[in-house]
């Protein structure tokens, strides 16, 4: 096992700089930054906005909102850096039980039930418990997506080699950017990547039951769940090669970072002809969030588990360690209730603009103090 040494001033060193990790703090502590957003982080920048009246706190703000079709914010990246993080932590999950001698086909019964879990909670997340007709039902969900797109990445690693795993990377991408090239909804050119003439949304129109969150297209739709596996294979590779101990730790940093450059270079070219657009999941915003997320992994592990500078990353870990539960709560906790319950009274002092960035803030300290609570009792959700 790895000892550290930690000083009075807070800083944790391993003692054996290329020890095999058991566990990376940095993959806790982003998913942690990565949730932080979803669990009102983004609300506190738009009450900044709101109240100021400022540009430039108006410029941030628009980063936290979707574009309504092509283009790319920082909004966008929430969902692919949870799914990559979740292919991260194949190698330390998935890849420990099959040296502890399991075998895959148990392995992959495991993965397919999880994915089946995620895909029930995306339907209560989107619909609540009540029944329903299946007309009125929305199928697609991000949890749902996370559940398939990890499923096939899995399986994938489970049964490929390394160099496998990354063909298949491109296959996914490169076939989609294909078929939506040479494909259309009837009636439209072919090539065509409007929400009405694109061929994925079509075929979700066509394959998919219930209701699509736009009417005509859903984000979360089954067929653009075929470039998400994608994103979730980069994770697993990723993940694959921060757990080599025969890798010195800067080399490992430095391949996440040459490769994640790459990826933004190949993307920005890729734009000009197949748009970065979320709701499509296009090719292009495979290799922009992918690259982006491997920038963020490599500066997470240096910062963390290379430099072990750990106690800052505290605060983010403790989120990162129940991020389903809590992106989940809301559906059963009225947290803005309980927000209002402690702090009204601090809005009442502070007044007109400001009270609402205030409320904003301690919205966000609620969810993490009852998230404490479950970190200090070791009460994690595991699916």
């Amino acid at each position: 096992m790895t000892k550290t040494i930690t000083s009075p001033a807070g800083y944790t060193a391993p003692d054996r700089i290329n020890a095999a990790p058991t566990r990376l703090l940095s993959l806790d502590a982003l998913r942690g930054f990565d949730m932080f957003w979803i669990m009102g982080g983004e609300e506190i920048f738009h009450t900044m906005a709101k109240a100021t009246g400022s540009p430039f706190w108006g410029a941030i703000a628009n980063q936290f909102t979707h574009p309504d079709w092509n283009g790319f914010h920082l909004y966008d990246l929430i969902f692919p850096l949870f799914l990559f993080m979740a292919g991260v932590s194949t190698p330390f999950s998935v890849g420990r039980e099959l040296e502890k001698g399991k075998s895959k086909s148990q392995l992959v019964w495991r993965v397919i039930k999880r994915a089946f879990i995620l895909v029930l909670l995306g339907l209560v997340v989107n619909n609540g418990l009540k029944i329903m007709p299946i007309s009125e039902i929305r199928f697609a969900s991000v949890l749902g997506r996370i559940g398939i797109a990890y499923m096939f990445a899995n399986i994938i690693y489970l049964y490929s080699s390394e160099r496998a795993q990354m063909v298949w990377f491109w296959v996914f991408i490169i076939g989609y950017w294909l078929l939506l090239k040479f494909t259309s909804a009837p009636g439209f050119p072919h090539g065509d990547l409007t929400m009405q003439g694109n061929f994925a949304s079509y075929m979700d129109r066509v394959i998919l039951p219930g209701k699509l969150y736009l009417g005509i297209h859903d984000p979360e739709g089954l067929f653009s769940t075929i470039p998400a596996i994608s994103t979730g294979l980069l994770g697993i590779i990723t993940g694959t090669i921060l757990k080599k101990t025969e890798l010195p730790q800067m080399k490992k940093v430095a391949i996440l970072v040459i490769t994640g450059v790459a990826f933004l270079v190949i993307a920005q070219i890729w734009n000009l002809d197949f748009p970065i657009n979320k709701n499509l999941w296009t090719s292009s915003f495979v290799m922009q969030v992918g690259g982006i997320s491997l920038l963020l992994m490599a500066f997470f592990y240096y910062i963390i588990d290379v430099l072990g500078y750990q106690k800052w990353s505290f605060y983010f870990r403790v989120i990162g360690m129940n991020s389903i539960l809590i992106y989940i709560s809301g559906k059963f906790i009225k947290w803005s209730y309980t927000n209002t319950g402690f702090f009204g009274w601090l809005g009442q002092l502070i007044g007109n603009p400001y009270n609402a960035v205030a409320l904003a803030i301690t919205f966000v300290m609620v969810k993490w103090v009852f998230l404490y609570y479950l970190y200090q009792k070791k009460t994690f959700l595991r699916v």
